[in-house]
């Protein structure tokens, strides 16, 4: 820790054994609203759950390579709601998700119209707390019309919606996916915006809609600029989110921004609205959301199996001193 009382660029980097923010942050608990499991290890599990991430909504997305066929589509919203949220548990970490058609993929028509006729098969599954992460990427004729087919399916389920805003002209972008949604007859409390930066937050806010922001190295936001939002803009209706995915990301973005926030000063009802209450709050919509799922320790039991499977590979104990430097 630097002089002036905050963290050095160190104990900031995402892969930094020094975790002496821990101590910042000890006792307080934290959700994630947008990170991407399925591309992540279980030691990034076990890393959140030390580090206070009680629970997670991990939106449906794309996989870094274009899918084929409906049928992975199909394997890999059943992953979402089936193993991904049983390994999840294995760590203590409740598990739920948002389903969607993303936009990226949405410009394959003829694929895209067999994703529509899946999407109903999983929107009303346990756990699923929103139809996401929707929207634009290109800003194609082909987003835009399974972004507005997606909009009807959420209305129509009374499900949150989790909007994918632009990287490329974004504040165009997340005007333009505002304005649709507002065309369609959603409740903008119903609607959280993701990816914001400076150049988009205040008309997210002034319209209404929940606010997201990604704190993601080198692209989205660093959670020093995110300090910074929250002191102009305080904490109504924003929350942070990771989005680690199978890109360089950080699944422990949302602990790390709010030892941050601490450190910088923030109110620690501001921290508490923007990294866990406000995420609970939006979502909490969909009617899946207990937080008394989340809200007591409970003990877990590794050798559990779903499915036949346990995250135990090859005889395997649990994992229990996790900082001995001798892996047995």
């Amino acid at each position: 820790m630097c002089c002036n009382g905050n963290l050095t660029e160190k104990e900031l980097q995402p892969n930094s054994n020094d975790t002496s923010y821990l101590d910042t942050i000890k006792g307080m608990r934290f959700f994630d609203p947008h990170v991407h499991m399925t591309s992540r290890t279980t030691d990034d599990y076990q890393a959140m759950a030390d580090a206070g991430v009680v629970a997670l909504i991990e939106p449906a997305f794309w996989l870094g390579q274009p899918r084929t066929a409906v049928g992975t589509f199909r394997d890999y919203y059943s992953s979402l709601i089936g193993w991904e949220r049983f390994r999840s548990s294995q760590f203590g970490i409740k598990h739920y998700c948002t389903i969607g058609l993303n936009s990226r993929e949405a410009n394959n028509e003829a694929l895209a119209e067999q994703v529509m006729e899946i999407l109903p098969l999983f929107i009303y599954k346990e756990g699923v707390v929103g139809v996401g992460e929707i929207g634009f990427d290109d800003q194609t004729a082909a987003e835009e019309k399974y972004y507005r087919l997606q909009l009807e399916l959420a209305k129509e389920a009374n499900l949150p919606v989790q909007i994918h805003t632009p990287h490329r002209d974004k504040k165009k972008g997340t005007t333009r996916s505002m304005d649709i949604a507002l065309e369609h007859g959603l409740d903008p409390y119903m609607v959280i915006v993701d990816h914001n930066n400076e150049e988009t937050v205040r008309e997210v806010l002034d319209r209404g809609f929940w606010a997201a922001f990604t704190i993601y190295p080198f692209t989205k936001m660093g959670n020093e600029r995110m300090v910074e939002v929250i002191k102009q803009y305080g904490s109504e209706r924003i929350m942070v989110n990771s989005a680690a995915d199978w890109g360089i990301s950080d699944p422990l973005a949302v602990p790390k921004t709010a030892a941050l926030m601490k450190q910088r000063g923030i109110k620690d009802e501001d921290i508490f609205l923007a990294t866990y209450k406000n995420a609970i709050t939006a979502f909490a919509q969909s009617g899946q959301i207990d937080e008394a799922d989340f809200n007591s320790d409970k003990e877990i039991d590794q050798s559990q199996k779903f499915n036949g499977n346990t995250i135990l590979r090859g005889g395997q104990q649990p994992r229990i001193d996790k900082n001995a430097i001798i892996i047995k």
